[in-house]
């Protein structure tokens, strides 16, 4: 939520110019697909990995999970490409838009993002009693080979705009 609030902020002041430089798009779409298809490598390893019954604290790169989760969010190339393409396309779309229509937009589009992770917790809260570790480790293969085809996707169209 908090770098959803970012990107908004961000592209309100002009980031969607700075990013649809065709240099930008080529060093963010490779540096993207390289990290999607790291993660999706990541992700997927986990189900073939025997269940470890000894409890150990999990490495961590920062020591809040807040952080964590907000540099996720902030580097994530999906996460760009949906802040600079649908909300740059939603205020450049609006006629004549003012400063109060557009923070008017950016209000309702949090609100909105808020609303989708407050359900998401909450099912993730009732549910965790249906899921057990095989489950967890199926969702972790097919997320895998979603976030490997993700960044494929990407390098090739990456690929292709640097040929063109």
């Amino acid at each position: 939520m908090s770098a959803d609030a970012t990107y908004l902020i961000l592209i309100f002041f002009g980031l969607t110019a700075f990013l649809n430089n065709p240099l930008m798009k080529i060093v963010l779409g490779f540096a993207g697909s390289v990290i999607l298809i790291y993660l999706g490598i990541v992700s997927g390893k986990d189900f073939f990995r025997p269940p470890d019954n000894t409890v150990s604290a999990p490495r961590r790169l920062f020591k809040s999970s807040f952080a964590t989760g907000y540099v996720l969010a902030i580097a994530s190339p999906l996460t760009i490409v949906w802040w600079t393409g649908v909300f740059g396309a939603l205020l450049a779309s609006q006629p004549a838009a003012t400063t109060l229509s557009a923070l008017f937009s950016c209000f309702s589009i949090l609100l909105g993002c808020f609303a989708w992770v407050l359900g998401l917790a909450i099912a993730l809260h009732f549910g965790r009693q249906f899921i057990n570790q095989k489950i967890t480790g199926l969702i972790s293969l097919i997320a895998g080979i979603f976030l490997i085809g993700f960044g494929l996707y990407f390098m090739y169209r990456t690929t292709t705009l640097l040929i063109h």
